[in-house]
């Protein structure tokens, strides 16, 4: 099985390395450190706009398009939090507290440099950890029918309605309307419209670039209106600062190893953004650690530990996605719908019938992040300069790609007023602390979910409890049940203590102001 393993992924290299695929991954990386390092843009707002870009492309070099943007905004994000206290995205609010206070020490230098070790060897593990499951989930492929995916599928739908940001309640609702979103167009099976409203464009469904741009690029744009100028320091980081000594590693190591292993777990299960894992990655630190009391004055592995676990997270989000169709997060629901627009259907067969595409697109994973440590060695100085571009110049700018991305994808201004729709709900929602990503997942994941649950009832004959006889199915119904009684039962507990006038229980620690400053949906 390792033998075998280790041929595909030659395979995958072989697939990589060609020109055009290496190319398009290259694009990729760049243009996702570069969104990465901007403030309020994001991964969202990046593939959100390169998506049309990929309907006229093949499958393989789109895929490895769309991954490097997702995994290069990572180590973007981490320079503006280390150099200048700005957490770009959430995930890198945890890095402030320990990244800035180097950097006011003299050791911003030293923090980029264990990030980018760490990151790297996170990222590796999270790719073997992919490339040893693969077999696992090949042997169990043919076992997936239309209940065993329908029931994985709705785990997807109430894990990432639960564990979102903000009360489980407001996240179930959002689902809930992401669904009713995903019903808009033509019934597959009746041919009769759906919630057209009488608009002879909807009926081939709501554009997903549309609502995508609408959702996490306009309406963080309309929020973040007041927000026209930013002023950064004369952070300069020299290549020679960028190394780390003997002593700073030997410190580094074991949290970087112990934050790898946290992210590699939360990456297997759905609806764990990435915000989560590296907050737990840090705490878990302070709880092992001899001196928490060093945390927050610039202490490595509160630099270390976060960042291996975001990176860590960010590879093994891949495998429930691609292998079982279960986004991660909302990252991975635009993923997961650029592969169906793409005619690949995500699952447990992907592995087989698209061999290329899975396995060049974990080699692209390792190429990607070596050509990350090369770019950003030599233009770290860069990419401080674009963290001081007023608002005022970068928002309009961004809005005009925005309606150009959309209108070129069918050349229609109708779905050019689709963002815009999306867009001013979007911030509404934000305004009254909705997370907005549940929405996309619900619109990824309904119709799938719509039409296995039809076909499973169709082969059943209308018997409900096949959801329950079958093994595999049982199993992720069991979980999901488990896992909705778990959230009443804290939501209960919670309420009971507010009543009593006791601070509710949370699973994560505050965010504190860098985070509530800038809150990017996952």
């Amino acid at each position: 099985m390792i033998g075998q393993s280790l041929h595909d992924l030659f395979y995958g290299f072989g697939v990589a390395l060609e020109p055009h695929n290496i190319m398009w991954s290259f694009f990729g990386v760049l243009i996702g450190n570069l969104i990465g390092v901007l403030p309020g843009m994001g991964a969202l707002s990046a593939i959100s706009m390169l998506l049309p870009l990929t309907y006229t492309m093949h499958p393989v070099p789109a895929i490895l398009m769309l991954a490097g943007i997702f995994y290069g905004s990572q180590y973007g994000g981490a320079i503006g939090a280390i150099l200048l206290n700005l957490p770009s995205h959430p995930p890198h609010a945890v890095t402030c507290l320990d990244g800035y206070p180097m950097t006011r020490a003299g050791k911003g230098g030293t923090a980029l440099g264990i990030t980018m070790i760490c990151s790297f060897f996170a990222a590796s593990f999270g790719i073997m950890v992919m490339v040893f499951a693969s077999p696992l989930l090949v042997s169990i492929a043919f076992k997936f029918g239309p209940t065993e995916i329908f029931s994985i599928m709705l785990l997807g739908l109430i894990a990432g309605g639960t564990m979102s940001r903000g009360s489980p309640l407001k996240g179930v609702a959002m689902t809930v309307f992401g669904l009713i979103v995903g019903c808009v167009g033509t019934d597959v099976n009746s041919g009769a419209m759906r919630f057209t409203f009488g608009f002879p464009e909807l009926t081939d469904r709501v554009e997903l670039v549309a609502l995508a741009m609408g959702l996490f690029g306009v309406a963080d744009f309309l929020r973040s209106v007041n927000r026209m100028h930013f002023v950064g320091n004369e952070t300069k980081v020299r290549l020679r600062d960028m190394r780390p000594s003997k002593d700073e590693m030997k410190k580094a190591f074991l949290p970087m190893v112990r934050g790898t292993l946290v992210g590699t777990l939360f990456g297997a299960m759905p609806g764990t953004g990435p915000t989560i894992t590296t907050f737990i990655a840090y705490a878990v630190e302070r709880k092992v650690s001899k001196h928490p009391e060093r945390f927050g004055q610039g202490e490595i592995a509160g630099v270390a530990a976060p960042e291996a676990a975001s990176h860590s997270k960010t590879q093994v989000d891949f495998i429930p996605t691609m292998s079982l169709g279960i986004p991660g997060d909302a990252v991975m629901a635009l993923l997961l719908g650029a592969l169906l627009i793409q005619g690949i259907q995500p699952g447990p067969q992907l592995i087989s019938e698209h061999a290329d595409l899975f396995w060049g697109l974990i080699a692209s994973f390792w190429i990607g992040n070596v050509l990350l440590m090369v770019l950003n060695v030599p233009m770290i100085g860069v990419w401080v300069k674009l963290l001081q571009v007023p608002y005022r110049y970068l928002f309009p700018s961004a809005l005009f790609f925005i309606a150009v991305g959309v209108y070129s994808t069918n050349n229609s201004l109708f779905e050019i007023g689709e963002v815009l729709v999306f867009g001013i709900i979007g911030a509404v929602l934000l305004a009254l602390d909705f997370p907005v990503a549940p929405i996309l997942l619900g619109y990824v994941l309904g119709p799938l979910v719509e039409e296995n649950f039809r076909r499973a009832l169709l082969l059943s004959r209308g018997d409900m409890t096949v959801f329950f006889t079958h093994g595999i199915s049982a199993a992720f119904m069991t979980i999901s049940i488990l896992l909705v009684a778990a959230q009443v039962f804290f939501g209960l507990r919670n309420a009971l203590r507010a009543r009593q006038g006791r601070k509710p229980e949370h699973l994560l620690p505050a965010a504190g102001k860098p985070l509530d400053e800038i809150a990017v949906e996952e």
